[in-house]
């Protein structure tokens, strides 16, 4: 194996801990990650918070130090990405004309921005928020007292509004849905988070389309279909992400909503993983095919893929679960709520700040939405996991505790 390759492309969350995982399993080979950002990996979830807030740095958030990297002996092909993926010569063609051979690859590809394609979508003042480049410059934006136009109302756009609140912008939300978060969630917490969103300030508009943003007086306003427009000097996209699965569907890789792996993260080329936002998989917990965005996903799956490489299958088996942090409230969510026919809510969420909404098909807890509720979320995943039914009247009291539940 010494005289080996690895090349990872895709310096992300998934990319880094592949690499990582790969020495941990005795990979003695070279392993040459890729990725066409100009940083070393650091972690995505601070940019809509702590990063965009300015209370940390870049440095401060990278996933491990140069140092690490330097002592196991993992090289960084920086700044440049992938043009094409040559399966019969083993190798990879990146976008400055190099070609890298391979023995193995990991395509931790990630995912894009959905882009808007609405007249003046290209103005200057407009950003996304995928990356750290995206945070710098919606930070030379960001001053008190300006405004600033959120288009989408999941996750980052809400993580975002909350961060710019305290920074003290005046903050509109647009969503077309009839509800933020619809897609994601119950509608009990979408009116939990419009409220907790107004109470802090904010102007949630849903059911709105935008159909242009026009600059006038230095400013931009972004239009709406209804004829409402919305004056900012900060307009920030977040509308959803592509996953980057273009290149290996080219080099004859099976795609789906995603590229296709099997339970070890392995392509449809034995030489070939992939894991991450970019992979397509099948959840054995909730028996379908799943792309899921999310920290978790992107560094357990890696692990999984970096055991295949090393001739060890492990299959991927994971409940997924996600975190979403604003104002003083922390979300954990773990599970997939679709296709839920009843929930419980345990706990005030119609005027407090801590709460659970647990999600249930056929007395079977599939999912769980806990805010400030450390113990119904990690117990809730034991539920899910163990697949117990359960008494809806004891897990919305109170007065019995989670401990109790899952134990009778």
């Amino acid at each position: 194996m010494l005289d080996k390759t690895c090349i990872i492309i895709g310096a992300g969350h998934s990319g880094a801990q592949l690499s990582v995982s790969l020495r941990q399993e005795c990979w003695e080979g070279r392993i040459i990650v890729v990725g066409d950002e100009g940083a070393l990996p650091y972690h995505r979830p601070p940019l809509s918070k702590a990063y965009l807030a300015g209370t940390k740095e870049l440095s401060n958030i990278l996933l491990r130090p140069a140092s690490f990297y330097e002592k196991q002996n993992i090289e960084f092909n920086l700044g440049v990405g992938l043009a094409a993926i040559n399966r019969a010569d083993k190798t990879v063609t990146l976008n400055n004309g190099d070609i890298l051979n391979y023995d193995k690859l990991a395509l931790t590809l990630g995912s894009r921005v959905r882009k808007l394609t609405i007249p003046g979508s290209d103005l200057a003042g407009i950003s996304y928020l995928k990356t750290a480049k995206d945070v710098d410059y919606i930070k030379t934006l960001a001053k008190p007292d300006k405004k600033a136009v959120i288009i989408g109302g999941g996750y980052i756009g809400l993580e975002t509004a909350a961060v710019l609140r305290k920074l003290g912008m005046d903050v509109t939300v647009l969503e077309m849905m009839p509800r933020v978060l619809e897609r994601v969630t119950a509608p009990q917490l979408s009116e939990f988070y419009t409220r907790v969103h107004t109470e802090e300030g904010v102007n949630v508009v849903t059911e709105v389309i935008v159909s242009s943003i026009e600059a006038k007086d230095n400013l931009n306003s972004v239009v709406c279909t209804n004829g409402n427009s919305y004056p900012a000097e900060l307009i920030i996209v977040g509308v959803g992400v592509l996953p980057n699965q273009e290149i290996a569907e080219k080099a004859g890789l099976a795609v789906g909503n995603g590229i296709e792996v099997n339970e070890f993260a392995c392509t449809s080329d034995p030489d070939i993983v992939a894991s991450g936002d970019c992979a397509w998989h099948y959840n054995p917990i909730y028996k379908k095919y799943l792309r899921l965005e999310s920290v978790q996903n992107a560094t357990d799956q890696a692990k999984t893929a970096a055991a295949y490489i090393c001739d060890k299958s492990v299959a991927y088996n994971t409940l997924p679960w996600f975190w979403s942090d604003q104002y003083d409230m922390k979300l954990q969510i773990a599970g997939l709520s679709q296709g839920y026919d009843s929930l419980v809510v345990r706990g005030d969420i119609k005027h407090g700040r801590r709460f659970a909404v647990f999600y249930l098909l056929g007395k079977k807890v599939i999912a769980v939405d806990a805010v400030n509720s450390p113990a119904e979320f990690m117990i809730g995943k034991k539920l899910i996991i163990e697949n117990i039914t359960i008494d809806e009247a004891k897990l919305a009291n109170l007065g019995v505790s989670m401990k109790e539940i899952l134990t009778s």
